[in-house]
């Protein structure tokens, strides 16, 4: 399957279940990176708007590059009210955005469907001299055993599951050569409490995860719900999770 029809039919799931990110990132980008609300942003990859929606309540610019439609058009239902919001039909190497046309460009949860070279092309076309190019992930701490036994669910049941991000691992190869090894790693702690619906619905709006009707689709989510009944206290669970993100230009 193409990785742009990969989230079809799961943006619901995405707006409700996925988590966002901690304010701390966004306090480091605007005291320490330059980005402003002058700044013009494309947020490549943007989905539903998660990432997008904290650099528009900076005041940013932002292009929100998504080329699948479910996603898109659920970014524009959320989004829509900002006046500094622009919604575009592109993908990561052709983004339909003019030369020189940003000052930052970010990718949330994004990277690992790219095509690197061609998305590195992309870049240095749209982004203006001096400008920065920011990877964030939320990425599971596997130090925790609800992380780690969730994990052999998807494994077990999800026949598309190659880890998370699509296997790619922190620090993972591609990252440092997209850089060029010149990038600047910087990890912001973001546990996430979910309710049992919450979990459920996170679960889903994963590219891997099973549909309904699809073959032990039930027998998928029995598993995940007595996962979170193990863990849970007061019918929440706690998930540690960091927010590990990667700044650099390109070179």
């Amino acid at each position: 399957m193409d990785n742009t029809q990969k989230f079809s039919g799961r943006a619901e799931n995405y707006t409700k279940g996925r988590p966002g990110y901690p304010s701390a990132l966004f306090d480091c980008l605007y005291t320490d990176y330059g980005f402003s609300d002058n700044s013009s942003i494309a947020d490549i990859g943007s989905g539903t708007g998660k990432f997008s929606k904290y650099l528009l309540d900076k005041g940013s610019t932002v292009y929100c590059v998504e080329p699948n439609e479910d996603m898109r058009k659920a970014a524009e239902n959320e989004l829509g009210d900002y006046s500094n919001f622009i919604s575009v039909n592109g993908t990561s190497d052709a983004t339909a955005l003019k030369d020189n046309a940003v000052d930052f460009i970010t990718a949330a949860q994004a990277f690992h469907w790219f095509d690197t070279e061609k998305f590195k092309a992309e870049c240095k076309r749209i982004l203006k001299p001096e400008g920065l190019i920011v990877l964030i992930w939320n990425t599971r701490d596997m130090s925790s055993e609800f992380n780690v036994k969730s994990y052999e669910i998807y494994r077990k049941y999800c026949p598309s599951f190659k880890g998370y991000h699509g296997g790619m691992k922190d620090d993972d190869k591609r990252i440092s050569a997209f850089f060029k090894n010149n990038f600047r790693k910087i990890v912001f702690e973001n546990p996430l409490a979910f309710t049992k619906g919450k979990f459920i619905t996170r679960s889903l709006s994963a590219s891997y995860s099973l549909k309904q009707g699809d073959d032990n689709y039930e027998r998928y989510i029995a598993e995940l719900e007595d996962l979170f009944d193990e863990y849970s206290e007061n019918d929440i669970v706690t998930m540690k999770n960091n927010t590990t993100v990667y700044i650099g230009g390109v070179l």
